[in-house]
Formats: C-alpha cells, sequence, structure tokens
C-alpha cells in the first residue's frame, strides 16, 4: 500500500487544510507526535476537527518513520502526517521550508510564475540540472503542478524532471517572503529591467520567470529586490521563456564558476 509521509508545522497543516475542505479524499491521513508544544497542539486540534486519528509517541518513532526521506525533509519537529492510498510523491519533491534548513551557501532557485506550457517546463528543468540550479518552484495553481508524472516534462527535460529538486507551493508571493527572509535576493526576469550584464548575482539568488503573454503577477513583482533582462537585437519582442531562463542561468553558473568555492 502506498504511503507518503508529510512533515514540517506548514507541510502537515496545509495537507490538513485540503483535507478539510475537500467532501472526499482517496487518502486515509494519520498524525503521530510527541511531546506537543503550543504549534502542534494547533495542528492536532485541527486535525480531530477534521476527523483525523491522532497518536501519541515518541521521537524515536518519527525518525523511523521519516528514515527513508530525502535528508531536506527529515526534520520532522515532533509531528508526521501518514497519507495512505494516495499517488506516490516522487523523491526530488521537497517542501521549501524544510529544503531551506540545508540548503547550500550559495544556492540559486527557479519560481515559475503562469508558465504553463509542458516543453517549456521540460526545457527549464533541463536548464536547471545543467546550470547547477538548486530548486525549482511552481505554484499548485495556474502551472503544471505534476510535473515528475508528465510525460512530455519527463522527455523535454532529458530525465532531468526526475532529479531536479521540485517545491510545489499554495502561493508564490508566500513563498518568495520566505525566502527573503532566509537571505534569498529575489530577481524577477522582464523587459525593462536591468541588464543581465551588469547584474552581479547574490550569493543565495532566486530567479523568478513570468509567463510569456502575462509576465509576473503584480504582487509577486513587488517582492523582487531587482528587475532584469537580456540584452538582445532581434525584431521581435522576447526570448521565449525557456530560452531566457537558460541565458540567465547559465550567467548565474559563469559567475559561480569563478568563485573558489563553487560546488558545480
Amino acid at each position: 500500500m502506498t504511503e507518503n509521509i508529510y512533515t514540517g508545522f506548514h507541510a502537515v497543516e496545509e495537507k490538513i487544510r485540503k483535507y478539510t475542505s475537500q467532501d472526499k479524499t482517496d487518502s486515509k491521513l494519520k498524525v503521530y507526535f510527541a511531546k506537543p508544544g503550543p504549534r502542534i497542539k494547533k495542528i492536532l486540534a485541527q486535525a480531530k476537527t477534521a476527523g483525523i486519528n491522532c497518536e501519541e509517541t515518541d521521537e524515536e518513532y518519527l525518525d523511523t518513520l521519516v528514515a527513508r526521506l530525502p535528508l531536506q525533509a527529515r526534520d520532522h519537529r515532533g509531528i508526521v502526517l501518514t497519507a495512505t492510498e494516495e499517488q506516490q510523491k516522487a523523491r526530488n519533491d521537497v517542501q521549501l521550508e524544510q529544503w531551506l534548513s540545508v540548503c547550500p551557501k550559495n544556492a540559486t532557485v527557479v519560481m515559475l510564475d503562469g508558465v504553463t506550457d509542458p516543453h517549456n517546463i521540460g526545457a527549464i528543468l533541463r536548464s536547471c540540472d545543467q546550470f547547477g540550479a538548486s530548486l525549482l518552484i511552481v505554484p499548485e495553481r495556474n502551472s503544471t503542478s505534476q510535473i515528475q508524472n508528465n510525460e512530455t516534462i519527463a522527455r523535454t527535460s532529458a530525465g532531468s524532471s526526475a532529479w531536479v529538486p521540485l517545491a510545489v507551493v499554495t502561493n508564490l508571493v508566500r513563498a518568495a517572503q520566505i525566502l527573503k527572509e532566509a537571505g534569498f535576493w529575489i530577481y524577477g526576469a522582464d523587459a525593462g529591467g536591468s541588464s543581465l550584464q551588469n547584474t552581479k548575482f547574490a550569493q543565495k539568488s532566486c530567479i523568478i520567470m513570468g509567463s510569456e503573454g502575462n509576465g509576473m503577477a503584480k504582487l509577486l513583482a513587488r517582492q523582487c529586490d531587482s528587475i532584469i533582462s537580456i540584452p538582445t537585437c532581434g525584431k521581435i519582442d522576447s526570448l521565449n521563456v525557456s530560452v531566457a531562463a537558460g541565458v540567465l542561468l547559465y550567467e548565474r553558473h559563469r559567475q559561480n564558476l569563478e568563485q573558489p568555492s563553487s560546488d558545480c
């Protein structure tokens, strides 16, 4: 029987919220907890209201539950939610807050806002892999969030969709705020911004790519610390979003290569 494991306050709360808001669910949820503090007590109250079974245990058992998860997901903080009979999560599916606790000092994050074409997403993933991006963030809605199960994305990414760490979030604005709180500088890619050739990427950088038609949402654009653009000389308006992402990621990678501490 398939069983997915959710750890971290935000991930567990979001899973309970979705369960509560649906009339039916194909999965069966159960919460395991140890030494409940105020935050865990709040989550337990939400779970019990939703009719989810909660069981008190010890830290050792929780460690056993999360042992098979990627390293960044093992910090359970005293609470774990299991979901049986739902589609199995991919190994590179991560939770943003937990990833931040173990992310490299020189990290590159790519965030997609409204990019829905699977060929573009696949090509961006391929560039993420080749140029050392640490994480791809996509929204739960208005995007192709089922990346690992999309044949077109898998083919276009040349298999990178199974390797590049991926975080699916409910709110991109909040995700950008969390990144900023963790020391990331947010770069929005848009025409009319500062030229890429004059951009020195920060040690922790997040590059936001908007859709070709509408660009970034206004609320998300307000979270950006810098707006950058790629200098071109053609007669049409702009580059394809996946090509633009590749150019930006290459420049970021090129700058990293100049640093003695570069990991790639």
